[in-house]
């Protein structure tokens, strides 16, 4: 099976997020998506982060009812912080039957030099990159590089966490099952 991994922290998981995992099942030939929840991003501050099982509850309660996206807590059991290689090569390991490729933004692509053992990620692996706003898909940087034709969005898990912050309403950037359980244990207050 090919199964497309999209790494994230999804602090919390919104719209724009489950659009391009549903563009990556329509439009490549991704037969599932697995969204993994990273409870460290070694390139991110994790003072803000919500705990990965309510992340990882989240996502769930985004994806109920649903077939080819998937939740995923694989990123847990691994040593912290996350790196994708690393998870990648486990995976691997563990499911020798399936074929894995990485979806990720263009933002994320522009700091892949900083990334562990990238040279390997960018060779072994087919890479699905969607475009995020102020930054071009690098040509050249990999030939297993397609572009994901996905809506341009400008929704941020930080704009979310700052509307809550100022009591303002998320409705309509995320499902509203999502806010629902969001608004219930008073997240990111």
């Amino acid at each position: 099976m090919r199964i497309g991994l999209y790494f994230g922290s999804f602090n919390p998981v919104h719209i724009g997020h489950l659009i391009i995992a549903n563009c990556a099942i329509n439009s490549t030939a991704l037969q599932q998506v697995w969204m993994v929840v990273s409870p460290q991003n070694p390139l991110k501050l994790s003072a803000t982060l919500l705990n990965e099982y309510s992340r990882l509850h989240l996502i769930q309660t985004a994806l109920e009812g649903e077939y080819n996206i998937k939740a995923s807590k694989i990123e847990f059991s691994l040593p912290k912080p996350s790196y994708t290689i690393d998870t990648l090569t486990y995976l691997k390991e563990r499911y020798p039957q399936h074929q894995f490729s990485v979806i990720m933004g263009s933002d994320s692509l522009s700091n892949i030099t900083k990334w562990k053992n990238y040279k390997m990620l960018l060779e072994e692996y087919e890479l699905f990159v969607y475009k995020r706003p102020h930054f071009d898909v690098l040509k050249g940087v990999g030939t297993k590089i397609n572009i994901l034709d996905a809506p341009l969005l400008e929704i941020s898990s930080t704009y979310i966490r700052n509307l809550i912050k100022e009591g303002k309403s998320i409705r309509y950037l995320l499902p509203d099952a999502v806010k629902d359980e969001i608004e219930k244990n008073n997240y990111y207050r």
